[in-house]
């Protein structure tokens, strides 16, 4: 691992001591989108995350840029954000450099949500394999913290869109004892949050999806730290 690495890997953790210190934090933080490589389409429901990042802003206090930035698994710039959203309905693939600096991002201190859009499933197993190689992905139980942050949900993820009759899921992968990979499977939450016209869902509907998004941000800047 390089100095330079080493130092970013510093730099999160110190960024996610000082957020979970300070009740008023003053500081713009951002969310950021992968740009991945294998065909999938990485850049699908566009308005989802300005429209999380809003609903946060507005309920839960946060003061998140309004504009999620996008980066690549390769890029020095992934260690900047300490949320990575990742989402699609195809292929990905990470090179043997991207699986090192995903594993060196997520055991430094970030932490990766991966949103199956349907279809990305087989993919995103594959590869995540590759980052932690000693790991199968985990279900979080009904009683994990990320489902009782700002908001309970008792049942755990929501379910959002309907595709093969198979229930809403949310599955982890862990790095000392800490959650650092959530993986939310057949509940297209990311769906939920895009703009109404996109989809046409219910706004109860909606905002279910947008309040267990609220969720995970709070998660992450809170630093809770459990397994399952």
């Amino acid at each position: 691992m390089t100095q330079n690495i080493q130092g970013r890997i510093y730099f999160i953790v110190l960024f996610f001591i000082a957020f979970a210190a300070s009740g008023q934090q003053k500081t713009t933080v951002k969310i950021g989108l992968l740009k991945y490589n294998g065909g999938g389409d990485w850049y699908a429901n566009p308005t989802s995350l300005p429209n999380l990042i809003d609903f946060c802003n507005k309920n839960l206090n946060t003061n998140i840029h309004p504009e999620p930035g996008t980066v690549e698994p390769g890029s020095m710039e992934l260690f900047s954000y300490p949320l990575i959203h990742m989402t699609g309905h195809g292929n990905v693939i990470f090179s043997n450099y991207e699986v090192e600096m995903l594993r060196t991002y997520l055991m430094g201190g970030g932490f990766l949500h991966i949103d199956d859009n349907y279809g990305l499933d087989e993919y995103i197993r594959r590869e995540m394999k590759k980052i932690f190689p000693d790991q199968e992905f985990v279900e979080l139980p009904v009683t994990h913290p990320i489902y009782h942050q700002h908001y309970n949900f008792d049942k755990g993820l929501p379910k959002i869109h309907e595709h093969d009759n198979k229930p809403a899921q949310g599955f982890g992968l862990f790095h000392d004892n800490r959650l650092v990979v959530f993986y939310t499977y057949e509940c297209d939450l990311g769906d939920g949050w895009e703009s109404y016209a996109v989809h046409k869902d219910p706004e109860h509907i909606r905002l279910l999806a947008l309040q267990m998004g609220a969720n995970i941000v709070s998660y992450v800047f809170d630093r809770k730290e459990s397994v399952p």
